[in-house]
């Protein structure tokens, strides 16, 4: 991945619907390089897809955490099937360390996140969790709002 790369990739993240010839004006380079780099890094897997952030992701849901989840055992596979069904729960990770699992969540309010988190440590397999509320999110490079 050269600078070139770099940088288209900082402008798509912003806003992967942008032009090609938008593009090209902010990188100082032709419409056809940067679709060329566009198709390149698409098929190395660099770039893996597009898509939509939705203005309800960041505002219906107001309160917005971390969790982190320590499982038990060999049923990471059970927990995280079950953690799938939540609506509530933007993404899962698995990790290393003393937790298994990182879970970004989101509820309406301090009341309604209490009641996701009770909910999910009643879960089989969760023996321990830690969950930190998100208060503010300075940069994220999932959208520009």
């Amino acid at each position: 991945m050269d600078a070139l790369d770099t940088r288209l990739i900082t402008l798509l993240r912003h806003d992967s619907r942008r032009s090609l010839s938008d593009l090209a004006a902010d990188l100082g380079t032709s419409r056809a390089t940067v679709r060329s780099h566009i198709e390149r890094l698409k098929q190395s897997g660099d770039i893996i897809g597009f898509t939509v952030i939705l203005r309800s992701d960041t505002v219906d849901l107001p309160v917005r955490g971390v969790m982190m989840i320590e499982i038990e055992g060999h049923v990471a596979d059970k927990v995280i099937s079950q953690l799938s069904g939540f609506p509530e729960i933007a993404e899962i990770h698995t990790t290393n360390g003393k937790w298994d699992l990182v879970v970004m969540l989101g509820a309406q309010s301090l009341v309604d996140f209490d009641r996701i988190l009770r909910h999910i440590r009643l879960i089989p397999g969760i023996i321990a969790s830690e969950t930190s509320l998100l208060l503010a999110t300075p940069r994220s490079t999932k959208a520009r709002l």
